[in-house]
This record gives structure tokens, C-alpha cells and sequence, in this order.
């Protein structure tokens, strides 16, 4: 089992960086004749990267069109961050002393993370007009993101697992060495939720993160 799993992860990998190296690829390619900047227009190159960046930071645009999905989006992805911080203690060696610093926070992260979803899954079905555009994708990713999310919390609060273990066998994993992985069925489905994430990644609209730095409704100045 240890084996099977190691292999998709490899295989998730490969096809994550791929697809996403590939998109960008794509993207930068793609010609734009015409000047299709969404209002306001920034007038420098210094205004189109401070809008990039409050872009990236605050949610600019999101937050003038819809508060709630501004909201839930917003902690999602912050609380993202910090749970992925406390992710790399399974994959450095020596572990920084500074990681430590997360590991309380991210406690609270791990829930604000699954309620945010909780909270874009019923905005997306109780809001007609979201419900009207909503294809089954778009539920699909979110599902999949809350079994991530409730999996994860499962594992640090229900289920016991050798998290000790797990670090040696993700870090064999990077040594190209696998190790054996704690039999444990809430953290298989964890890992493989992880992978079928990955894998869909380059294909799904999650794709919008090194998208939107392409996109020139909001890279483009006034000229």
C-alpha cells in the first residue's frame, strides 16, 4: 500500500507541475490585440503592479462584487496558507525553528478553512443566480476540498496516526526512497484526495491563480 500510494503521489506531482508549467506557457503566449483593461485603469506600470498585488493580497475586485464570497474566499485561502505552513513539517529536514510559530494558529486555520468551504458550498446552491452558473465541476472541486479539509481535522483531532511516521515516509518520498506509511484509512483518504487535487488542478478552474497574472483585463495599463 505504501508502494501504491508513493506512486501517485510521484505521478500527481508530475502532472501538477506539468499542467501548470504548461498553462503558464499557454498564457503567456496567447496574443491580446486590443485593450480589454477593466475599470479602473492604471496609468503606470507601478498602478498595474500595486493592483496585481492588492489583487493577490485583498481580493479587490471580488470584495466590490460580492462581500460574502469576498469573505469566505478570503479566509479559505489565508487559512490555506497557514495549514500548508504547518504541512512543511513533514518535508524539511532539519525542521526551521520558526515553524513552531505556526503550529497554534493553524489549529484555528484547519476549522476556518473547512467552514469557509462549508459557507461557498451553500452561498453556490442557495443564491439562484450563483446556482444558475454553477456547472457540476464547480461542485466537485469544493467537495473535494472539504474532504481534504474535514480528513485533515479528523486526523489531528479524531483518528490517531504516527504523524512521526508519516514525516519519514514523506521525506523518503523526496529522497526517491518511500518508506512504509502508517495504515491508517482517514489519512489514505486524505493523501489520495491531495493527489486527485493535484492531478485536476491544471484542468479545473483553481487554475486561476497563476492565470489571473496573465489575464490583461487586470495586467494591462492605460496607454
Amino acid at each position: 500500500m505504501s508502494l501504491f500510494v508513493a506512486s501517485a503521489l510521484y505521478t500527481a506531482v508530475a502532472v501538477l507541475t506539468i499542467g501548470v508549467l504548461w498553462k503558464i506557457f499557454l498564457y503567456a503566449r496567447t496574443p491580446v490585440p486590443h485593450m480589454i483593461a477593466v475599470a479602473p485603469v492604471p496609468r503606470t506600470r507601478l498602478g498595474v503592479l500595486s493592483r496585481l498585488v492588492r489583487e493577490t493580497l485583498f481580493f479587490e475586485s471580488l470584495f466590490r462584487a460580492s462581500k460574502w464570497t469576498w469573505l469566505f474566499g478570503w479566509i479559505f485561502h489565508y487559512a490555506l496558507a497557514v495549514v500548508l505552513l504547518r504541512h512543511l513539517y513533514f518535508v524539511t529536514d532539519p525542521i526551521p525553528a520558526w515553524l513552531g510559530i505556526v503550529f497554534v494558529p493553524s489549529d484555528y486555520a484547519a476549522w476556518l478553512l473547512t467552514a469557509s468551504l462549508v459557507g461557498l458550498l451553500l452561498r453556490r446552491l442557495s443564491v439562484s443566480r450563483v446556482r444558475y452558473i454553477s456547472s457540476p465541476s464547480d461542485y466537485a472541486m469544493l467537495l473535494l476540498l472539504l474532504v481534504i479539509g474535514a480528513s485533515g481535522l479528523l486526523l489531528r483531532y479524531g483518528t490517531h496516526v504516527n504523524i512521526v511516521a508519516v514525516r519519514e515516509f514523506t521525506l523518503g518520498l523526496l529522497a526517491l526512497s518511500p518508506k512504509d506509511l502508517p495504515q491508517n484509512l482517514t489519512l489514505y483518504i486524505h493523501i489520495f484526495s491531495v493527489a486527485i487535487l493535484a492531478v485536476v488542478f491544471p484542468f479545473s478552474k483553481l487554475i486561476h491563480f497563476p492565470g489571473y497574472y496573465f489575464s490583461p483585463s487586470h495586467n494591462q495599463r492605460y496607454q
